[in-house]
């Protein structure tokens, strides 16, 4: 009799542990990784500032999905970049979800410590690779958290423009893309049901009302989209961006043709972009126990440029070459519900953004800009050098094919993956 019941219970349990799988969950974790004393901030090329006070604090923020076998993790940092290299270290460190699976994007704050180990003419770095290592740790420890702590939980996704003052396009005003994305995953059972587990902002923007030059760190118009989700919403908030490159900035734009760039410029257009992602996604439809998707693909581009070359040359982070003057990367397709999400691993303009968000299979198209890697400028080969507004952006490229070789992968990406749920 005993042995029967034990049979009956193992049998149960074996019955029930597959159908729990099936179900969609999600949570979130996050990490600050405010350097303690401060750290030099650096917006590009050339030798970080040193840096004297804080406006916020930087972050490691981490969301969690998954559904039958499928796990990803999504991960925004505080930084300019945050190349592969570093990002892999993470990767070894996280348990549960599969490196392939793992996303790792940069908000593009200027107002970070150098994660590229950007050197001088003559070779020397100043990034500090002791800090570097514990934010890797920090991220680890944050995918890590939010994998011990999954729950049931349905999605509301949604796209719309955001309106407001909060971007534009400082090489063509209105040569940008106002949509903004927003997946928020909610509680489906227990006492917090109904409630928000994370939100997630998906903008292409540069970060970058305080700038490199005024020895101040921030997470800049992030902080304050953080502090007005979390605190409307609940949850934690997440920040991808998008296809911000050559120049789509913030509108700190001031009547008498000078710019705000003050803490209070911060919180004006990060609170604005939070109360517009808020909006966009509130009616949404409750989408219960959605369906998960992950693909990726390694792709390779050719580094024309001879900065570009140096810098990889000389970094002391390494990324991964594919040959003497070529680097690899790796490409991420997410279906989430009735969304579809590409990963860019650079600054791709404008107009690469648009064209691939209107070749992907949904109506809810998510682009993750400086995603898995952080390249420079991402041009197609007609714009290349092709306007004199565009001579740094082409000369922080990696070369004249680098927009063609993704839109090209990109789409093949998109082509090979299963449609998400409710395209026709």
């Amino acid at each position: 009799m005993k042995a029967t019941i034990i049979l009956f219970c193992c049998f149960c349990l074996c019955w029930c542990l597959p159908v729990r799988a099936q179900h969609f969950r999600a949570a979130a974790a996050v990490r600050v990784i405010t350097p303690d004393p401060l750290l030099p901030v650096s917006g590009g090329i050339g030798t970080p500032k040193k840096a004297s006070q804080k406006n916020g604090d930087l972050y490691a923020r981490a969301l969690v999905m998954e559904k039958g076998g499928v796990r990803i993790a999504i991960v925004n940092v505080d930084n300019l970049g945050w190349p592969a290299a570093l990002g892999n270290q993470s990767r070894k460190l996280i348990k549960g979800v599969s490196p392939e699976n793992v996303l790792i994007g940069a908000t593009h704050t200027h107002s970070g410590p150098d994660a590229y180990g950007f050197p001088n003419e003559r070779g020397e770095s100043f990034a500090d690779l002791a800090y570097l290592d514990r934010c890797v740790r920090q991220i680890a420890d944050a995918v890590n958290e939010a994998v011990g702590k999954l729950e049931d939980a349905s999605l509301k996704i949604a796209v719309g423009d955001a309106k407001g003052k909060i971007a534009y396009n400082y090489y063509a005003d209105q040569l940008y893309d106002p949509r903004c994305g927003v997946i928020q995953a909610v509680a489906a059972s227990g006492t917090n049901r109904g409630k928000a587990i994370a939100t997630l902002v998906n903008y292409a923007v540069h970060p970058e009302v305080i700038g490199s030059g005024r020895g101040i760190l921030s997470p800049d118009i992030c902080g304050p989209l953080y502090d007005r989700i979390e605190s409307q919403a609940g949850g934690i908030a997440v920040f991808m961006n998008g296809a911000q490159g050559g120049m789509v900035t913030a509108d700190n734009r001031l009547e008498n043709g000078k710019e705000a760039n003050d803490w209070n410029e911060c919180k004006r257009i990060g609170e604005l972009l939070a109360d517009e992602a808020l909006r966009i996604v509130k009616e949404a439809a409750l989408q219960e126990n959605p369906d998960l998707y992950c693909s990726s693909r390694k792709i390779e581009f050719p580094v024309d440029s001879d900065i570009m070359r140096f810098i990889l040359q000389k970094s002391p982070i390494k990324n991964e070459m594919a040959g003497d003057n070529r680097v690899a990367t790796t490409l991420n397709l997410l279906n989430i519900g009735t969304a579809q999400v590409l990963t860019i691993p650079g600054e791709a303009l404008p107009n690469i953004g648009y064209y691939v968000k209107r070749n992907m299979r949904t109506k809810q198209p998510f682009l993750f800009g400086l995603t898995n890697d952080a390249f420079g400028y991402m041009l197609t080969k007609v714009d290349f050098n092709s306007f004199k507004r565009y001579e740094y952006v082409s000369r922080t490229s990696l070369g004249e094919m680098t927009g063609e070789i993704y839109m090209e992968q990109a789409l093949k990406l998109v082509k090979d993956s299963p449609a998400p749920a409710g395209y026709k």
